[in-house]
């Protein structure tokens, strides 16, 4: 069997395009761009300090400033796993890469990306919520939707300005009510939307792309199950007993800084898998997300049930 560091690294490689493409939040890891990652459960995001403006003055000049760049270390704090056995008898050489390919991608596709888009629109929600970008008690309906949301739009810019580019996450229960809504055959269009290496059609209102959410994935709270305690062996999440519904969220494309690390597979072959005659997967997933102070007036929330 060839190196299973080389099939490693190209299921790695593989893994992470395909949660940029396949995620419906995909788009949040494009900001990611500046932060630092060198392996393990860390990144660094740069931070940058500077003077505003001050008095000129004709005899002494200018007053000087300073810009300060550091960089803020953070820990990616979901740290998920599996590992997962695939018998010797089913799989030889020769296809092994095929199959473990298609047993890894399965798995990101039906359980991971569902997974980490979850923790991504309920941790965007908290934070909007603590910081007064957030409103609730609005049950969706055609004769106001399109109101509510155009007046959400306008509170985040009011903000940022509308020169900058805008997403909302729309949760796909209330999308129906959306496309009926009262004059909305005149607001909706479709646009090109970019996301790692896939561009999708997605309909759009006044240019900002909407992208649809499941509905299991637009909650505030979830837990995350251990896969050890009782009750949680078979993994995965589920919302919180008290988590309410997401309607959409508003986001400047630049707000919100996803990252998610597939760390590097471990594979066992048969001759060194002690448990069984089976080739052995590890597989672990790192991610976080993360909103700056100064982007926090990027966002803004809509949540159906009241917020207190």
């Amino acid at each position: 069997m060839a190196n299973t560091i080389e099939y490693a690294k190209i299921f790695q490689t593989e893994l992470d395009a395909q949660m940029v493409a396949g995620a419906t939040s995909g788009w949040m890891e494009l900001n990611s761009n500046l932060v630092k990652y060198n392996g393990g459960n860390e990144v660094k995001i740069p931070k940058v300090v500077m003077d505003g403006l001050a008095d000129y003055d004709r005899s002494n000049g200018f007053v000087k400033g300073a810009v300060n760049l550091t960089y803020e270390t953070h820990t990616l704090t979901m740290d998920r796993g599996r590992t997962f056995t695939l018998d010797a008898m089913d799989v030889d050489e020769t296809n092994f890469v095929a199959t473990a390919g298609a047993v890894l991608g399965e798995f990101q596709r039906a359980y991971v990306i569902p997974e980490v888009d979850a923790y991504r629109y309920s941790k965007i929600a908290s934070l909007a919520v603590a910081n007064n970008r957030a409103s609730g008690g609005y049950t969706a309906s055609t004769s106001d939707i399109l109101t509510k949301l155009m007046n959400d739009i306008y509170a985040v810019y009011d903000i940022v300005g509308e020169s900058v580019p805008l997403v909302v996450s729309l949760n796909m229960a209330i999308a129906g009510i959306l496309d009926t809504a009262d004059k909305m055959e005149k607001k909706l269009e479709v646009v090109d939307f970019v996301q790692g290496n896939a561009t999708m059609k997605v309909k759009s209102i006044d240019g900002i792309p909407v992208i649809r959410v499941p509905s299991s994935r637009m909650k505030t709270a979830y837990i995350f199950k251990d896969g050890t305690t009782a009750g949680q062996e078979a993994g995965g999440f589920e919302a919180d007993a008290n988590a309410k519904d997401i309607n959409w969220i508003i986001s400047a494309q630049n707000a919100v800084i996803a990252v998610s690390k597939t760390d590097t597979p471990r594979i066992f072959d048969p001759s060194v898998n002690q448990t069984a005659h089976a080739y052995k997967i590890d597989y672990r997933k790192y991610h976080d997300l993360w909103i700056p102070v100064n982007k926090l007036g990027g966002v803004f929330v809509n949540i159906k049930q009241a917020l207190a």
